[in-house]
């Protein structure tokens, strides 16, 4: 108490220090309205001792006896030796207990006044005879009421003289004192200086008091503004965040398709640099956000604040479920790219067969309609006439042949405006054009037809031979037609089996030529007996052959062509095969690293997994396990590079599919990004463990006692508990759980109601129950040691009291108090102090 730790001193001192004693005393007697001038005959009758002892201790003595003889003034003396008996005050010279006491005070003024200059406190008699001591400790207090830069140390009397009066006149401390005693005494007297110097701790007791209470406001008000910083920060990136997510989807979900191959590929490229350079740093920013978010909750949590809620859409459920749709449209991108490049490489590839076939088969028209409108036959004779029938016989054959030929170019121009091709309106001119052409070979053919069938009586002379050559000749060209046709073909292949099914027909087309050149030396031998029987019986040839167009020589030369054409043919296909060969070893050498790299991700997940929950060693020891698996995970990244780039090789070689491997690069790329967000929330929640052991005081013992537990009941080793095992912990533990008390506790694990209990909130929950923390009770009696008792505190109080930031921030969010008696702009600390700690609505 502190009136006992005074009396005593004041006790102790007494005999030796009558005009200290004295003066002490008087500033006590003041505050009842008396005095005293002689301690030996005012304490006599015992009456004002008993006065001064109620204004030291506060409290009512017994009644004092009011007689004036000597046995009522000893009985008076001993109610206030009683008095001073029932406190614990031994009323002896100094002894343990004061020298514990003395010991303190000499503390107390050396830990006040070590800041100041020329000021070093080791005693209470030397130590202040120059006055900066008492004037250090009038200073370290009251600022106001000396200017301590200019007290000179060569000037004792006017440094304790100023001490003296300033104590005197605004610190209720009487002058029990004389400066030149001081100044001209070799060793002041230790006892009244020290019961001076005693009466300056309790004139800044309340001082001291106030200063704790300051210093822990500022505790407080400091954990909410790095509170509110982190949740500024985190709003700030899980907008970016989601901003950038909005911006990219749409993009993302654009599907009108580019004309041309060439800008299709651009877009697919655009596409890899998305997924190369502009996503990864956004997944170590989601990832960076939901540990921010962790951290955050955990230090709300261990500071007895209230759980952080994020602005409407910005939660990390929201964010998690924006990120599944941007790579939902992401995956369905990517599908829809290597679906367009494939729908363009096909139409580029019959738009080359349209144009192939549309020449062949112009170039074969050519001078069909002229030749069909001809009329030769009015001046022919006999002999001319029916090779002129014969000869357009001829023209039908071959006519009806072309009818295929015509079918597939329509096919494949209505093919192409199915298929959207860009260039379709000059397709399908062209096609109009070739089908009205042939339409009017058609009719002109009819008509010529019933032309020579009318005069065709008229004549009857007619040259098997000719007529026989070009039979046979007709239908071998036509075979040749095609098999130039057949040779020139365009192809396009995706693999080794494609490509040995065409080498397999090819070979099988090689296998027919002998028979096919039996035929031209078959067909060369009717023309060579024509010649022959001209020859014999005189006969001039023309040179023509009246029923066919076909010469000898175009035979010779067509199946010169078809020669010439089959090692060509040979060497495409051979080619082919080389890139199919080049196209299988970039799949097997894709296969090889992605079977090597799907396993190392699935087993590093496992590890870490293990670790997560391994109970052998600290937390620093599995935090140091952990930053390992992430510097090995990092420095594994250069694989992961390396398929990336196989991968793109694949791609421009438009390899679209690898037997060889189940991996694809969609899920290594979704592997990679769960094993670095793995790792990342593994660390994190460790980080968090030791944040909350350190902050609550648990000790490893205990937290390897609750991982103990909850791997025990975590029955399907995922991390997590449903209710019906975290029950049978509980129990475990030694709880004793009714319903109520366990769906109470049930709201404090799993406030979404996911229906499982992860280990963050296991631990948390534990923390609770075995941790002490600061609460609001604690902060609002602070306040109340700052506002003297009030209710209310003051701007100029919070301005004096605390520091100029927490001061600002205290006054921006205090509401005005609304109680009586309390002057205009008075604060309400005690609904503030209640929010900090979400107890209110402010």
């Amino acid at each position: 108490m502190k009136y006992s730790n005074t009396l005593s001193l004041g006790v102790s001192v007494c005999v030796s220090l009558s005009q200290t004693f004295t003066a002490w005393c008087n500033s006590h007697l003041r505050k009842a309205g008396t005095q005293i001038e002689n301690i030996e005959e005012d304490f006599r009758n015992g009456l004002k001792l008993m006065l001064l002892l109620e204004v030291i201790s506060g409290e009512r003595l017994p009644k004092p006896d009011k007689g004036k003889m000597r046995f009522h003034k000893i009985a008076n003396v001993n109610k206030a030796l009683d008095f001073i008996c029932s406190k614990g005050v031994k009323l002896v010279s100094i002894g343990a207990e004061e020298t514990s006491a003395k010991e303190g005070l000499l503390l107390w003024c050396q830990r006040k006044t070590a800041p100041y200059r020329n000021v070093n406190v080791q005693n209470f008699h030397i130590s202040w005879k120059d006055g900066l001591a008492l004037c250090a400790l009038i200073h370290r207090h009251r600022p106001d009421l000396i200017d301590y830069s200019k007290l000179r140390k060569d000037d004792p009397m006017g440094n304790l003289n100023t001490a003296f009066e300033v104590a005197e006149k605004y610190l209720d401390i009487p002058k029990m004192l004389d400066a030149e005693d001081i100044v001209n005494t070799p060793k002041p007297d230790e006892k009244a200086i020290m019961t001076y110097v005693s009466c300056f701790y309790h004139a800044f007791a309340g001082a001291e008091q106030a200063e704790t209470a300051a210093n822990r406001i500022c505790k407080v008000l400091a954990v909410n503004q790095e509170n509110e910083k982190l949740m500024e920060e985190y709003e700030k990136l899980a907008s970016e965040l989601l901003e950038w997510i909005r911006r990219t989807i749409p993009w993302l979900e654009n599907r009108v398709a580019e004309q041309t191959m060439r800008a299709m590929q651009q877009k697919l490229e655009d596409f890899r640099d998305y997924r190369r350079v502009h996503k990864p740093p956004k997944v170590q920013e989601k990832c960076q956000l939901e540990i921010n978010f962790n951290t955050l909750q955990t230090k709300l949590r261990l500071s007895n604040r209230p759980a952080f809620m994020p602005s409407e859409g910005k939660m990390v459920s929201d964010i998690a479920n924006a990120w599944k749709g941007l790579e939902q449209v992401e995956k369905g991108y990517e599908e829809w790219l290597l679906t367009e490049i494939r729908r363009l490489e096909r139409l580029d590839h019959l738009a080359e067969k349209f144009k192939q076939k549309s020449s062949l088969h112009e170039s074969w028209t050519s001078g069909k309609v002229e030749l069909l409108s001809m009329k030769d036959y009015e001046s022919a004779s006999l002999m001319e006439i029916r090779a002129l029938m014969r000869k357009h016989e001829a023209f039908e054959s071959d006519l009806a042949a072309h009818q295929d030929r015509v079918e597939q170019i329509a096919a494949i121009a209505q093919e192409l405006n199915e298929l959207d091709y860009h260039d379709a309106v000059t397709i399908n001119a062209r096609c109009q054009g070739i089908c009205d052409q042939w339409d009017n070979l058609g009719t002109l053919t009819q008509k010529r037809r019933d032309s020579l069938e009318r005069v065709e009586k008229l004549w009857e002379t007619i040259d098997q031979l000719y007529l026989e050559f070009a039979k046979r000749a007709a239908p071998f060209n036509n075979w040749m037609d095609g098999a130039m046709e057949d040779l020139q073909d365009m192809f396009i292949v995706h693999s080794i089996e494609e490509i040995q099914s065409l080498i397999t027909a090819h070979d099988q087309f090689k296998a027919t030529l002998p028979e096919a050149d039996k035929e031209r030396v078959a067909t060369m031998g009717i023309q060579n007996e024509i010649v022959k029987i001209a020859q014999t019986y005189g006969i001039k040839l023309s040179g023509v052959n009246p029923y066919t167009n076909l010469s000898p020589q175009d035979i010779t030369d067509k199946w010169d062509a078809v020669k010439h054409l089959v090692p060509l043919r040979d060497q495409m296909l051979q080619e082919e095969v080389a890139r199919q060969q080049s196209n299988e070893r970039l799949r097997r050498q894709f296969a090889a690293q992605a079977n090597i790299i799907g396993p190392w991700i699935q087993t590093k997940m496992e590890e870490i997994s293990h670790v997560s929950v391994d109970i052998a060693g600290s937390l620093e020891e599995q935090m140091s396990n952990l930053k390992q698996y992430e510097q090995n995970i990092i420095n594994y990244k250069c694989n992961i590079d390396k398929l990336e780039g196989d991968h793109q090789l694949s791609q421009e070689s438009l390899i679209f599919d690898n037997k060889h491997t189940n991996y694809t690069m969609e899920h290594v790329r979704v592997g990679w990004e769960q094993l670095l967000t793995t790792i990342a929330r593994t660390i994190n929640e460790v980080e968090n463990q030791i944040l909350t052991r350190d902050a609550k005081g648990i000790s490893q013992e205990q937290l390897n006692e609750f991982r103990a537990s909850f791997n025990h009941f975590d029955r399907k080793r995922n991390g997590m508990m449903d209710p019906d095992d975290f029950r049978a912990c509980l129990i475990s533990m030694g709880y004793d759980l009714g319903e109520v008390e366990f769906a109470r506790i049930m709201t404090l694990v799993d406030s979404n109601n996911t229906g499982v209990v992860t280990f963050q909130a296991f631990i948390d929950f534990m923390t609770r129950e075995t941790a002490e923390t600061d609460t609001a009770d604690q902060v609002m009696a602070s306040f109340k040691i700052l506002a003297s008792d009030k209710t209310y505190i003051t701007v100029e109080e919070l301005r004096r009291e605390l520091p100029p930031e927490q001061a600002d921030y205290c006054i921006s969010r205090m509401t005005s108090y609304v109680g009586s008696g309390a002057p205009p702009g008075a604060l309400d600390y005690i609904s503030f102090s209640s929010a900090l700690y979400g107890e209110s609505d402010l």
